[in-house]
């Protein structure tokens, strides 16, 4: 699985942007889903992940009720809708692909990534 992010950008606080990772193959509903960010100077950590009929769905404690993540099996595409952003939610944003059922929260458990894309929130 080849994994392609967009929508990275510049948004005020409080504003809204949707990433999308659009994956190559034909094996992407054999796959979870999960979003992963990484801000300047600190670990990779989860943001939200999707099982792969998209029934089961995790999000991290600091993105809960923000943000939202869905997928859409017919275009092998997976989104990220952020909303309410805030400035702390500045990172690199990277989906990744996990031959299981339901998305792990650890990156070790995805063996698929995308290169990532650049979420930047002034105040």
């Amino acid at each position: 699985v080849q994994l392609q992010a967009s929508g990275g950008g510049l948004v005020q606080a409080g504003g809204s942007l949707r990433l999308s990772c659009r994956a190559s193959g034909r094996t992407f509903s054999s796959v979870a889903m999960g979003w992963f960010r990484q801000a300047p100077g600190k670990d990779r950590e989860f943001v939200a992940g999707i099982a792969r009929s998209g029934g089961t769905i995790y999000y991290s404690d600091s993105v809960k009720g923000r943000f939202t993540i869905s997928r859409d099996n017919a275009n092998n595409t997976v989104y990220l809708q952020l909303n309410l952003v805030k400035p702390e939610d500045t990172a690199i944003y990277y989906c990744a692909a996990a031959r299981n059922i339901f998305p792990p929260r650890d990156f070790w458990g995805y063996e698929f990534w995308g290169q990532g894309t650049l979420v930047t929130v002034s105040s």
